[in-house]
Formats: C-alpha cells, sequence, structure tokens
C-alpha cells in the first residue's frame, strides 16, 4: 500500500470536522484513502466540507448525550465501527476574571471541551474496545499545561489531557490507542476573532514561541494523522504538544527573554 492511501477503507470520525482544525484533518485523513465522516453540529457547513472532500457529513451536538447516541448509531449502522475517532469539538472562553465570568459560561465550556469529549470517546470508542481494534486522538490544548486567564477552559483541556491517559489504560488492553494534541496559538476562524476584538495581539503570540510563529492548523492535522497511524502503533497515552515552542519558550523570561 502506497503511503497516499494508508487509511484506505477506515472509517475516520472527525468531531468538529467542518472548521479549523478539525477541517484540517478532515481533508488530510481524506487525501490518505480515509472515509471521513465530518461530524458537526453545523450540518451546512459539514456538508460543504463533506462535499469538498468527498467524504460524509454527519450531524452531532457533542453538548448534547443523545444527540451523541444518535449519531454514533448511525455510523455503526451504514459504516460499521469507525476505527479512528478525532474529537476536534470545542468551544473557547472570554479571558474574563473570577466574578465577571459568569458561572453560567464557566459550565458551558466545561460542558462542551470535557464533557463532550468524554461523550464521544465513549459513544465511539466502547465499541473499539469490544472489537479490540482503534484509534482516538482529543484535542487538548498547552492552555491545560500552563496557568492562564482561562479559568474553565484551562481546567476542561487539563482534564481532557487526563482523560486521555486514564482511556489509554482502560482500553489498552483491549487494542484501542488513546492519545491527545495539545496545539499552541493556532491559526483558526476563532483565533481571528480574537485579533479582530484586540483580545489577542498577533505579534505578542509570535514572540511568546521560541520559533516566532503561530501554529497552522495543518500542522495540527499532521501530528493526528500521525498518532491515528500504524506509524504510532506503540503509542499510547500521550500528550503531544504541537506548539511552535510556546511551553519551553516562557521560562526564559526570568533570563531576559529568547536571545532572538
Amino acid at each position: 500500500m502506497t503511503l497516499t492511501k494508508e487509511f484506505h477503507q477506515q472509517t475516520v470520525v472527525i468531531t468538529g470536522g467542518a472548521s479549523g482544525i478539525g477541517q484540517a484533518c478532515a481533508s488530510l485523513f481524506a487525501g490518505l484513502g480515509a472515509l471521513v465522516l465530518v461530524a458537526d453540529r453545523d450540518t451546512t457547513a459539514a456538508a460543504a466540507t463533506a462535499g469538498r472532500i468527498g467524504g460524509v457529513a454527519l450531524q452531532i451536538d457533542v453538548g448534547d448525550e443523545d444527540s451523541v447516541s444518535a449519531a454514533a448509531n448511525c455510523v455503526r449502522d451504514s459504516y460499521g465501527m469507525a476505527d479512528i475517532l478525532v474529537n476536534c469539538a470545542g468551544v473557547l472562553q472570554r479571558t474574563l476574571p473570577p466574578g465577571e465570568l459568569s458561572q453560567r459560561e464557566w459550565d458551558f465550556v466545561s460542558h462542551i471541551d470535557l464533557r463532550g469529549t468524554y461523550l464521544c470517546c465513549v459513544a465511539f470508542g466502547a465499541p473499539m474496545a469490544q472489537r479490540h481494534s482503534g484509534s482516538i486522538v482529543n484535542i487538548a490544548s498547552v492552555a491545560g499545561m500552563r496557568s492562564g486567564p482561562l479559568h474553565s477552559y484551562g481546567p476542561a483541556k487539563a482534564g481532557v489531557i487526563s482523560l486521555t491517559e486514564s482511556l489509554a489504560g482502560e482500553w489498552g488492553p483491549k487494542g484501542v490507542r488513546v492519545n491527545c494534541v495539545s496545539p499552541g496559538f493556532t491559526q483558526t476562524p476563532a483565533l481571528d476573532r480574537g485579533f479582530s476584538t484586540h483580545t489577542l495581539e498577533a505579534d505578542t503570540l509570535r514572540q511568546a514561541s521560541a520559533l516566532g510563529r503561530l501554529v497552522t492548523s495543518e500542522e495540527i492535522a499532521q501530528a493526528v494523522v500521525f498518532l491515528a497511524s500504524n506509524r504510532a502503533a506503540a503509542i499510547t497515552g500521550v500528550n503531544l504538544p504541537v506548539d511552535a515552542g510556546y511551553l519551553v519558550a516562557g521560562s526564559w523570561a526570568a533570563y531576559g527573554g529568547l536571545r532572538r
């Protein structure tokens, strides 16, 4: 089998697949021969992405347990069990201090980013465990690995990292690998909205990384595809940061910053 078809006859479900990192993952998996199910709450955008890559649109709202169950049942009835699950669906959070960040917003972010990831892992991963085969890649964030003004998003993403490790131990004996990727500041429509409102500044983010740049969605997708592939057959329970060196750059501030 050639490299360009390494996922031939494999079914890949990508939540949040209609935009950003999810869309980049969908395009890359499709180009490598997979049948990609673009699972998204925005059915119009999902259909557009699926049409462009030769995939299939799948309606899902990861915040709704019934919706997740219905999507998993649809995949099972139409395609058999999913071979690969990529959990990209998520929401961001405003950088508000405690007391200004409403409990409603805190709950919503955690509900989607952590609980939603867990629901999808259970709905699609439990059948993988029964079949003794499968791979799951969750999208966490460097925000779950460092302090920051994201008092719901950060803990939720830290929870995704912990969940990944726990499920890797739970399902490893049954032949299912579970890993996660932690993106740094990645060029997506969501980040662009942060720039437009001046919540974030592009130059500041670039200077905060060792490589002096942002990350692209396609670079995140490359890491996801690697972890899902047979090239990573002995890898499970890892959290792989793809952050242009953001995590290693911060501690240099005590020494006057990176030597640019």
